[in-house]
């Protein structure tokens, strides 16, 4: 802070001036007022200077005024702006308009004087007499009053004959009217607590007389410091405090790892309601960037977890260089969250190496650990993540295999920001705040935003709704969301409501247990109309609950048709009766779009909330149907695509979610699994692509029993899973199991086709090319030679000497070479090689192969 010149009022009422520096400051008054013409300034009051001019000035009124109150309040200094500081002094000056937002704020109180509004003696006390002046006051549309409006803590209204008009605690709600300016700023809270948005719209409707003056007046409001730069013109000083606001909140250097917000990675979030005590709380821990700082937000499903992060992420966007939004319901979807945010970084900085180097459409858990590195880089400290819907975490309590572990996905450094989601109180990562239900004042302004229905603050049917749905915001938006649609009133609905729930009592026993019983009520009602309305969207939402509650799309659902059910076959007839149907569940909130970036790979995809999913598991779906269940098993079956097809692995990610689901269906027997060999085959090579050996074994063998028991044990079709067993057992390193599954397979197509035919038979190829690897890996030269130049001879004369098998193998056969050579080196020299004998037989067993 620069040094202070403050006005003394002698015994004599002589006014002089006082130089006190930072550390001797007395307590002071400050005035507030608007200029006009005949000011005093600095050269007025310098020592020497003949005052009877400076007395005869209009502005003179006012210091005598400020004297004057400042005795009465028992304050013997004051300072007023006009003549305390010497404007013909650029240093001076400079230092004082950085140093003036905490002038004021640190006075003892302040008066604002205002000229233009005007009581006489008798009628101070009437502010009906001044208060349509008050309110249009030329004091409330200048730049430089309003941080000496917000930054002192005691600020008196006074009228030009120095009539007291109020304070700003008792004319609160008169300055909130006016200035729009949030009560809690006025009352004193931390300006850092707002948004830069919302302190920047305080001054939208203010001007000043030099134009850079509205840029420099804000430079308290945001605590930062500038040079002012009279001339350089109004855009010029906003850029350049723009860039001091930035480099405030996100560092000097956060232009190399800004990242503009994408809300398309967002959630689609419903109506909010202010909950200025969570986000207070959540801004409190999270404000400060010396260390990592992480927000819990737990509650129960459906409270408002998700559109409380999306309300602070918006509201605080300026305080981050950058801001990513995950998927944390599984590690595969987290994984995939990654990837966006790798996607993210790449747009806005192509030439980031760390990430430009990793294939992010083949190794996520690479792309984990890069985004997590740059994330890490000591200069990028003022990211924020928000981990949603971490329903499931890993703890020593949740025996689900299937739990995410977030310590895999937290960046490692000291810094940063984080918010997480869940449901769990089990999530102790940070501070935790628990995010309640809300009052009945909330949750009428909930249902007339969604139901479009005005005026109901005083509704006492729609009190009584409110209040039965009990504060929770999914279950409020979904009724909003159905009475925008219908006639029906308030108290019909409740009427509705309490009859479906007894309904849903007695014959819904499960639901006893189940801790959202007002969402599935609500959703009951919902439902009814959706039935009402189209029988198709019904269906559809009843079919869900054989699949996983995310990323459902057209594509998925197209064998559907195969059963006996007009409106199944209805859903899949063609896309646009799909989308009349998934449109309906869309309007009554039941089903959300997928919103985020242009997908690579299939349709756009819907999800249901996992509570909604429940819901339609449990209650629609009583009675289990196994005949839906077979029919999904077949869907996702059927969409597994072979590795050679385009964007292949990415499809095999969305189905796997899916699969996963149906294999728990399998193992509970809730599926007749008769005849579907080929599901399990299919199953098996996504579980196998896709890196999950264990789960695809179990496939792998489910086919092969099937194939065995329908088509026999020797049927092409039975052949080529055994050859698959052998591919993963080879992948699991059990090799003597490999090497049996091998040798069924190579003696089965033999026999099954005859050896001409085998040798030209491209599955038999594969096996012969899998037999050599595990030849050579086993350190059987000879015999991985030997089947090498079969499984040659074939490719070529199938696909040509130029294939891609081809080359694969004779690269294989020239390493083979090499490493005989060094082999005869190695036996020249005397050192050990395998047993004669044991050579003689394996390579008998291969000539017998290939004869």
């Amino acid at each position: 802070m620069s040094l202070m010149r403050l006005l003394q009022r002698k015994a004599n009422d002589e006014i002089v001036f006082r130089e006190s520096t930072s550390s001797e400051v007395p307590a002071y008054a400050i005035l507030s007022h608007t200029w006009g013409e005949e000011e005093v300034v600095y050269q007025d009051l310098k020592k020497g200077k003949d005052k009877s001019k400076t007395a005869n000035k209009a502005g003179w009124r006012k210091i005598q005024f400020c004297a004057k109150q400042a005795a009465v309040d028992g304050l013997e200094y004051f300072w007023v702006d006009t003549c305390c500081i010497d404007k013909k002094n650029a240093v001076e000056l400079g230092a004082a308009i950085n140093s003036m937002f905490r002038w004021y704020q640190n006075a003892a109180r302040c008066y604002v004087y205002l000229s233009d509004v005007s009581t006489p003696d008798t009628r101070v006390e009437d502010q009906r007499a001044w208060g349509e002046a008050f309110r249009k006051s030329r004091w409330f549309t200048r730049g430089w009053t309003l941080q000496e409006l917000i930054a002192p803590r005691l600020v008196d209204f006074f009228s030009s004959e120095g009539g007291r008009l109020g304070s700003k605690l008792s004319l609160e709600s008169e300055i909130y009217e006016i200035t729009g300016i949030a009560n809690k700023a006025l009352r004193g809270d931390p300006l850092q607590n707002f948004s830069i948005k919302e302190r920047r719209s305080w001054a939208e409707h203010r001007h000043t007389t030099i134009e850079e003056d509205e840029a420099y007046c804000l430079i308290g409001i945001f605590d930062v410091s500038m040079v002012p730069n009279y001339g350089e013109r109004r855009d010029q000083a906003f850029r350049r405090l723009e860039d001091e606001i930035h480099k405030m909140y996100k560092g000097v250097d956060f232009e190399q790892f800004a990242v503009g917000l994408n809300l398309a990675s967002f959630p689609e979030a419903t109506q909010f309601v202010a909950r200025e005590k969570e986000l207070s709380g959540m801004h409190e821990v999270l404000q400060d960037h010396s260390s990592r700082s992480c927000v819990i937000l737990h509650g129960l499903g459906g409270i408002g977890k998700t559109q409380l992060a999306i309300t602070y992420a918006r509201r605080h966007k300026e305080k981050y260089t950058a801001i990513f939004w995950l998927n944390a319901n599984s590690e595969d979807s987290l994984k995939l969250s990654f990837r966006d945010i790798a996607q993210q970084v790449l747009r806005h900085h192509p030439s980031t190496s760390i990430l430009s180097n990793v294939d992010q459409n083949k190794d996520l858990d690479q792309v984990v650990n890069v985004v997590k590195s740059w994330l890490d880089s000591p200069q990028n400290t003022r990211w924020l993540m928000i981990y949603d819907n971490l329903d499931n975490p890993k703890t020593s309590g949740n025996p689900d295999n299937s739990a995410v572990d977030i310590h895999q996905f937290l960046p490692r450094s000291d810094h940063g920001s984080i918010i997480i989601t869940t449901r769990s109180a089990q999530v102790r990562h940070g501070i935790r705040i628990h995010v309640q239900k809300l009052d009945v004042r909330e949750g009428l302004e909930i249902v007339s935003n969604m139901s479009g229905r005005k005026g109901i603050e005083k509704d006492p049917d729609a009190i009584a709704l409110v209040k039965e749905l009990d504060g929770l915001p999914l279950a409020l938006s979904t009724a909003g969301v159905y009475l925008e649609h219908v006639t029906t009133s308030f108290s019909d609905y409740l009427q509705l409501y309490k009859t479906s729930w007894l309904k849903l009592q007695t014959t819904s026993p499960l639901l006893d247990s189940y801790v959202d019983r007002t969402l599935h009520t609500t959703w009951q009602i919902t439902f009814d109309r959706i039935q009402q309305q189209n029988p198709a969207s019904a269906k559809l939402l009843k079919l869900w609950a054989y699949f996983h509650r995310q990323d459902l799309w057209f594509d998925l659902l197209r064998h559907v048709n195969s059963v006996d059910d007009e409106w199944i076959q209805k859903l899949t007839k063609d896309e646009l009766d799909f989308n009349e149907a998934i449109t309906l569940l869309c309007t009554f909130g039941l089903v959300d779009p997928d919103r985020s970036s242009q997908q690579e790979v299939g349709a756009r995809r819907y999800s249901v909330h996992s509570c909604v999913h429940s819901w339609i598991v449990f209650v629609l779906n009583k009675e289990w149907d196994r005949s839906l269940a077979h029919l999904a098993l077949i869907c996702v079956a059927s969409k597994v695509p072979d590795t050679n097809e385009k964007h292949w692995w990415l499809l095999q990610q969305r189905l796997l979610q899916h699969a996963t689901r149906q294999a728990f269906f399998i193992v509970d027997t809730k599926v007749d699994v008769d005849g579907l060999y080929l599901v399990f085959h299919k199953l098996g090579n996504l579980y196998s692509d896709q890196g999950k050996l264990v789960e695809a074994e179990t496939m792998y063998l489910r086919a092969l029993e099937g194939c065995e028991k329908a088509l026999g044990p020797d049927h092409i079709s039975t052949l080529d899973t055994v050859n698959n067993l052998g591919i993963l057992y080879s992948d699991q390193g059990k090799l003597a199991e490999a090497e049996t599954m091998y040798l069924r397979a190579l003696e089965g197509y033999e026999n099954a086709l005859g050896l001409e035919l085998a040798s030209s038979y491209l599955p038999a190829l594969n096996t012969m090319f899998a037999f050599g690897d595990l030849f050579s890996q086993t350190d059987r030269k000879d015999m991985a030679r030997a089947m090498y130049n079969r499984a040659l001879s074939g490719y070529t004369t199938v696909q040509g000497p130029s294939s891609k098998q081809s080359r694969q193998i004779e690269d294989r056969l020239q390493a083979l070479q090499v490493a005989s050579a060094e082999s005869n080196c190695q036996e020249e020299y005397g050192i050990s090689v395998p047993d004669r004998d044991d050579l003689a037989k394996t390579l008998r067993a291969a000539q017998t192969m290939t004869t």
